[in-house]
């Protein structure tokens, strides 16, 4: 498995109510998965825990061999040894660099060649090689979410964790960038670990989807099968009501 994440816990400063707790995932390598919930349901949270922004309570968290979280030992990686490539909510693009200098930015340990045959790479593969030279502020919320997926791929992570990647984004251009980002994804083999409340985000882009409710999993599954699921859930409570 290349990712296993196994009892992880959270609560914030010293509350006794768990914002996470049991929460278990294990991924094939080049999988795709979402988690998915209400605003709320601590989905957030799991994506910071395995990126070392939060420390958990408890649990363990392993990715390509590595040990990020191991806390029966009270051992935790640093963010930045962690390699992994991180896309927020609001792209997070250096506003005074050029799209250039944004991803070149986490090649700094590449040689030179390598650094610039690799921005070659990214552009092209994002369609974006005519706005190198260009600062976030001119661009599109679309070609600024493009820019932020090529900057974390880049350095070739070895996990990918998107944050809501399409809540900045007006519905139709939603539509149109879904299919997009999963082509790139899949294009590049990268281990994806998404968030969001959408269903449809979930549809369109997962391998399997993990539903959570209160920061516990509740199903884990394809998303066709899970969706319908929830669905026929929904409509039984609505007649029930």
């Amino acid at each position: 498995m290349h990712v296993q994440i196994s009892d992880l816990e959270f609560s914030y400063g010293r509350s006794s109510e768990a914002v996470v707790q049991d929460f278990q995932l294990h991924m094939q390598e080049g999988e795709i998965v979402s988690i998915l919930g209400e605003s709320g349901s601590g989905k957030s949270t799991i994506l910071r825990l395995i990126a070392g922004l939060e420390h958990p309570s408890k649990g363990r968290v392993l990715v390509g061999g590595d040990t990020y979280v191991d806390q029966t030992k009270g051992y935790g990686l640093p963010v930045e040894k962690r390699g992994l490539g991180m896309v927020f909510q609001d792209y997070a693009l250096f506003p005074h660099m050029t799209v250039e200098a944004n991803i070149l930015y986490g090649l700094k340990k590449w040689k030179r060649a390598d650094r610039y045959a690799r921005l070659q790479e990214m552009l092209d593969l994002v369609n974006m090689l005519d706005y190198k030279k260009r600062y976030p502020h001119e661009l599109s919320g679309g070609q600024q979410q493009r820019i932020a997926l090529a900057r974390a791929l880049a350095p070739k992570p070895s996990l990918l964790l998107l944050d809501e990647p399409f809540s900045n984004l007006d519905a139709h251009l939603q539509q149109r960038i879904r299919d997009e980002l999963r082509e790139t994804i899949k294009h590049t083999g990268t281990t994806t670990i998404f968030v969001t409340h959408d269903q449809e985000d979930a549809r369109v882009l997962a391998d399997r989807v993990v539903l959570v409710e209160e920061g516990t999993v509740q199903n884990i599954g394809r998303p066709c099968d899970l969706l319908k699921e929830s669905l026929r859930q929904r409509d039984t409570e609505t007649v029930r009501a």
